[in-house]
């Protein structure tokens, strides 16, 4: 489905200037878009010599595919230079919104999963699909609330899938968090999911709220050994590429390689067995 095998790890300005000085050699690269249509100079170099000399995904944060807002077709126009610049084929974004009367909160907000949404999301990707010349991918997001649920979050994301003709990213960890915050089983979560659809997987952390009783998708924990579990689950049912996302309180190199590794030992363990 991707042009892009093994495993990766999503580049960060945190750790960017210690590539050259180190070997760390992961299979691919995802970068955020928003985080370097402008960036400093100091960082142009080492940027074009990882995604040139690696594959790359880029993973968006503020396309709102679920506004009420009309498409920011100014800003979708931004992204496909961005791709076309960077020669990178795949661009994944969440299902969510983050914008709301022209005003961008990038935050991942949640949308209702009813018929009408479904609706609205697939001519949304079919816009977004026209300009930027690639298949779009959507990721499984994280929420806090349920406003006007007509169905599970499974099936409103396959039937997302099934009528915009979209791709799926699966992060595995917002499975993880969702279904302890609103108790459903997440092994049952990734037997339904339309696999058929999945292009690539996100592993992540997250913290426990003790005061509110529930996960926070906070990307910025290591992994735990739940979501460690629920890796190994999935990758028994699924054979696409899966990296490491890590947005805050980002570790030095070293030890997001042992991360790197611990999920790649994982991942070749799996698919030896299978």
């Amino acid at each position: 489905m991707l042009n892009i095998k093994g495993c990766g790890l999503g580049l960060r300005s945190d750790f960017l200037l210690d590539l050259k000085n180190n070997n760390f050699n992961p299979d691919f690269w995802e970068v955020t878009p928003e985080n370097w249509m402008h960036m400093p100079k100091v960082f142009e170099k080492a940027f074009e010599e990882a995604v040139f000399t690696k594959p790359t995904i880029a993973h968006g944060l503020s396309l709102s595919i679920g506004s009420a807002d009309k498409l920011n077709k100014k800003f979708v126009k931004q992204i496909k230079t961005f791709l076309d610049r960077y020669n990178i084929e795949h661009y994944s974004e969440h299902l969510s919104f983050s914008s709301l009367d022209g005003n961008q909160s990038y935050e991942l907000l949640p949308l209702p999963m009813t018929k009408r949404m479904v609706s609205i999301i697939s001519d949304r990707v079919k816009e977004v699909e026209d300009i930027i010349q690639r298949n779009l991918i959507l990721e499984n997001a994280t929420y806090y609330l349920v406003p006007y649920a007509e169905m599970s979050e499974v099936d409103f994301i396959n039937e997302v899938l099934d009528k915009s003709g979209a791709k799926m990213l699966l992060d595995v960890n917002n499975v993880f968090v969702n279904a302890a915050n609103h108790s459903f089983k997440s092994r049952r979560f990734i037997d339904e999911i339309d696999k058929s659809k999945v292009a690539y997987m996100h592993m992540a952390g997250h913290y426990n709220d003790k005061e509110f009783n529930m996960k926070i998708d906070s990307h910025g924990m290591p992994i735990c050994s739940g979501v460690w579990k629920l890796l190994e689950y999935t990758l028994k049912q699924l054979d696409v590429p899966v990296m490491i996302e890590r947005d805050n309180n980002i570790p030095p190199l070293l030890e997001l390689e042992r991360e790197y590794n611990q999920m790649k030992d994982i991942v070749q363990r799996v698919r030896n067995a299978n």
